[in-house]
């Protein structure tokens, strides 16, 4: 009886530290004193970062994902050509294990995402302007590109938008409909997604519009999926849309600045998300440094200013909420560090936990159970 007393303690204590502690992957720009993916062990019960070291070497990985079964890590290498990388987490350790790279069909890949089913993976090249799918193996490995789709056209701001910059991919909840957020052409494209064959096709309707010289960067779903908010990255606001789940559609409901009256000084707004309880928006301003908090309305979908939190570093180019829902994770690229705060579960309102780690160039921060 009494060694059943002492398995079962164990096991309960196992369980709670599955749910709290995860391992953090952050991405970087190997520009400079970077050499990869650095990894990080977190306690949310204490709300603390261990270092593990390099995860992994690899060049320019500014965009991670981690796969719905939590065994592998995919980065873009932000490249021209441009191309993808595939790891395996090795249990313990936390460390990456390089499976195999594949080209990324274009120049500049810049986000990577999984459809529903954790069998696709799709890549946005910036450069070039073009979305593409990927097959995922059972072993992890990836397989070459199984659809494709190259934009083209431009918009009203010559010097960014010359022609198109596909910057993300969003998938919707019944994985039907995939979002393309093109910054050149200030437009949402809307394809179709065969979950069968892992191809794109044109939605009727084909896209959303963005005001003109917005520049669409990244897009979050309410979890509900009954609306969809777009970050334009040159205007610095969010566009919050009505989402059709049955034709794919989006219509505009608001549009507000992530910025406050009267700044002027330059900004490019870079990350969105919404809190899982969907109550809070996130947005971030590089520039402004810092992170825009709004109130979701439950009936309309629309936001209200809460607050603006200065992420104590320069340029946020990128955060991510923990899986326990509890802290955000500013990762600053210019200053080199990654800033834990906690989130009010009441107001979405951000506290600075004092948790501060020094990444060089960080841009990417993805959470592994």
């Amino acid at each position: 009886m009494r060694a059943t007393g002492v398995l079962l303690l164990l096991a309960a204590a196992l369980l709670r530290a599955a749910e709290t502690e995860s391992i953090v992957y952050i991405g970087t720009y190997t520009r400079q004193d970077s050499k990869g993916i650095y990894a990080f062990r977190f306690d949310a019960s204490p709300g603390k970062l261990n270092p593990l070291g390099l995860a992994a070497e690899t060049s320019n990985p500014s965009f991670l994902a981690v796969a719905p079964n939590q065994r592998f890590v995919y980065a873009v290498n932000e490249n021209s050509p441009g191309s993808l990388s595939a790891f395996a987490i090795e249990p313990g350790s936390g460390r990456l294990k390089f499976l195999n790279m594949v080209p990324s069909r274009g120049s500049g890949p810049c986000h990577v995402v999984f459809d529903r089913t954790g069998k696709w993976l799709f890549a946005s090249n910036y450069n070039s302007g073009s979305i593409a799918v990927f097959p995922v193996r059972e072993d992890g490995t990836l397989g070459e590109a199984s659809g494709f789709v190259q934009h083209s056209g431009s918009s009203v701001n010559p010097q960014r938008q010359e022609g198109p910059h596909v910057h993300s991919a969003t998938v919707s909840a019944v994985n039907r409909f995939i979002l393309v957020a093109d910054l050149g052409l200030d437009r949402v494209m809307i394809y179709r997604f065969d979950a069968a064959k892992g191809t794109l096709a044109p939605n009727d309707p084909p896209f959303a519009k963005v005001a003109p010289g917005s520049g669409p960067r990244h897009l979050a779903f309410r979890p509900d999926g009954k609306f969809v908010y777009a970050l334009n990255e040159m205007s610095g606001t969010v566009t919050a849309f009505a989402y059709d789940s049955a034709r794919g559609s989006m219509e505009e409901v608001q549009n507000l600045s992530t910025l406050p009256a009267g700044f002027n000084g330059p900004n490019g707004s870079a990350e969105i998300a919404v809190h899982p309880n969907g109550k809070f928006l996130y947005a971030s301003n590089r520039g402004h440094d810092s992170i825009a908090i709004f109130n979701v309305d439950g009936a309309k979908g629309t936001l209200t200013l809460v607050d603006r939190v200065a992420t104590q570093g320069k340029t946020p180019r990128n955060f991510a909420i923990d899986p326990t829902g509890v802290f955000l994770f500013a990762a600053n690229q210019d200053s080199g560090n990654v800033v834990v705060f906690r989130i009010d579960q009441k107001t979405g309102r951000l506290t600075a936990t004092g948790e501060v780690v020094q990444v060089p160039s960080p841009v990417s921060v993805v959470f592994a159970r």
